[in-house]
């Protein structure tokens, strides 16, 4: 099994931030700094709407938190949020990350359409505190690479602890504009010729997907501290009746082994 070399430094990147939050006095300030380092191993699909999946690790390193009161938030490879307001439960700020890229070697169901590159995202969210839930919103819009447009997430997080282990469950939807369609679900004329085998199919921008996922953070002892993190999403739509996908179901998971430092500085 390959792995661009894109996704893997996105992933390390993205090994690196997806930590427990870190608030912006554990990051800048000038007593001890409190680390984790290890390692995470990910399950991902080839590419959206894949049935088949990739299996890789990827470095951890971070500051080991503070809680949900933290500055920077990780939920996902194009959701790592800056928490700028936070104000009686209100929350708001940028958000950044990376859209992994598509080969047309990815599958054989892929060859002719040519390769889709990833980039950086930028954009913003906001979120209130009702009660346990934490209604959200966030859009993100790839600035560089290849321009596949802009996708907006709603849904609801709320914390399912159990003893000591810290675990937050989300549930929400994706909606996509016409760009981001074009680029990862629609077939052009241009494209059914040199594929042979799919349709010209044209995706309008709606309702991609629905998701629930679970992040957890399980100490091991006081150092030691296992990271699991798992999604499900299905297409849907457009997305879901495009000729490149194999499955509207997909998965995603990852198991990880981190230590807790300090540094004095």
């Amino acid at each position: 099994m390959t792995l661009s070399i894109s996704r893997l430094a996105t992933a390390t990147v993205l090994g690196m931030l997806a930590s427990s939050p870190a608030s912006a006095t554990d990051l800048f300030g000038s007593g001890p700094l409190d680390l984790q380092a290890g390692g995470m191993v990910l399950v991902t699909p080839k590419y959206e709407g894949s049935k088949e999946y990739e299996v890789f690790g990827v470095p951890l390193v971070a500051p080991a938190g503070s809680g949900e009161a933290g500055f920077i938030q990780f939920r996902g490879p194009e959701d790592l949020r800056f928490r700028v307001i936070n104000w009686n439960g209100f929350e708001a700020g940028p958000l950044t990350g990376w859209r992994f890229d598509r080969d047309e070697d990815d599958a054989d169901r892929l060859e002719g359409l040519g390769d889709v590159d990833g980039g950086i995202v930028l954009g913003g969210y906001a979120a209130y505190q009702f009660g346990l839930f934490k209604p959200f919103v966030s859009y993100s819009n790839q600035v560089t690479g290849d321009d596949t447009g802009g996708l907006l997430r709603f849904g609801a997080e709320a914390p399912l602890n159990w003893g000591n282990v810290r675990m937050t469950g989300i549930v929400g939807a994706t909606w996509a504009d016409d760009d981001y369609m074009d680029a990862f679900f629609s077939v052009n004329a241009a494209q059914a010729i040199r594929s042979g085998v799919l349709d010209q199919y044209d995706a309008d921008s709606g309702i991609k997907d629905i998701y629930f996922g679970l992040n957890a953070d399980v100490p091991l002892t006081d150092v030691w501290s296992l990271k699991l993190t798992g999604q499900y999403s299905r297409l849907l739509g457009d997305a879901a009746d495009s000729p490149i996908v194999e499955t509207e179901n997909q998965f995603f998971g990852g198991i990880g082994l981190t230590y807790r430092f300090t540094i004095d500085r």
